[in-house]
């Protein structure tokens, strides 16, 4: 019998950044989330900074903030750098008082108040990633298939975007608890290489249309030497990370195809 994850909920803080520059109004920037029972801190910002100013000067300061803060959290702690915040902060970026907001997943908060407040530029392939139904993906996105866009999500700074990706929500408890029920991931189409030990994006090609046709698993080969030196497969599993559940083999009984490599969760 499979038991359900239940994530403690608990209260943290919450704080809206503002940017004031010379002939605009002030606009959203970026969020604060403070955890102050684990004293975990997250920032995220926009990373349009170009359309909000034109001065260089200007830019190279704005796109450095997020740095910054990530850098002195780690340096000084996340209570005392609100403390300084509140006392430093000039007049161009603003922080506004804390409010308390509901906390899950700490990732998930964040990115949740972020997409709330902060009205980002959309940029596609260059800051943002379209989100597919898993059938869309797999069926081959494109033009299409434009019909089953769900949306562009703006990726973390950090991620090097490339037309190759794209986000799907992942729906199952196969691979907790790396990847949560409902989790918004990352995936990258396969290209060459080894796939073993990668976690996949996978079509069941013996279920039905209507049934549970796609799911994340690793991907485990064996291999042998043949006569002629060549290696060649023996066996190869899709594995679920959850030991609740079992692994499967790819016969010609229950063929699969992989569909993209996973790179990591989104929200």
């Amino acid at each position: 019998m499979q038991t359900a994850t239940v994530t403690q909920a608990r209260l943290a803080d919450f704080r809206l950044l503002e940017v004031s520059l010379p002939g605009r109004a002030p606009e959203p920037c970026g969020v604060i989330l403070f955890d102050e029972a684990t004293g975990r801190i997250g920032f995220r910002l926009r990373r349009d900074w170009d359309e909000l100013t034109g001065n260089d000067d200007d830019l190279d300061v704005l796109e450095a903030i997020e740095d910054d803060l990530r850098a002195k959290a780690g340096e000084m702690g996340a209570a005392a750098l609100l403390a300084q915040l509140e006392d430093t902060l000039s007049n161009a970026i603003r922080m506004s008082p804390p409010e308390r907001v509901l906390l899950g997943h700490f990732n998930a908060t964040l990115n949740r108040m972020y997409e709330r407040h902060v009205p980002a530029t959309v940029r596609r392939y260059d800051t943002h990633l379209p989100v597919w139904s898993v059938r869309a993906a797999a069926g081959g996105y494109g033009d299409r298939m434009t019909a089953e866009l769900e949306d562009w999500i703006e990726v973390p700074a950090g991620v090097r975007v490339t037309t190759g990706m794209f986000a799907a929500h992942v729906v199952g408890r196969s691979m907790e608890p790396r990847i949560a029920s409902g989790s918004l991931c990352l995936f990258r189409e396969f290209g060459a290489g080894s796939r073993h030990g990668k976690l996949v994006l996978v079509e069941d090609l013996s279920e039905p249309e209507s049934g549970e046709r796609y799911t994340v698993k690793r991907y485990r080969s064996v291999k042998r030497a043949s006569q002629d030196g060549e290696w060649e497969h023996t066996e190869i599993w899709m594995e679920p990370l959850n030991p609740e559940f079992e692994r499967w083999p790819l016969t010609e009984d229950k063929p699969a195809r992989v569909v993209a490599e996973f790179i990591a969760v989104l929200d």
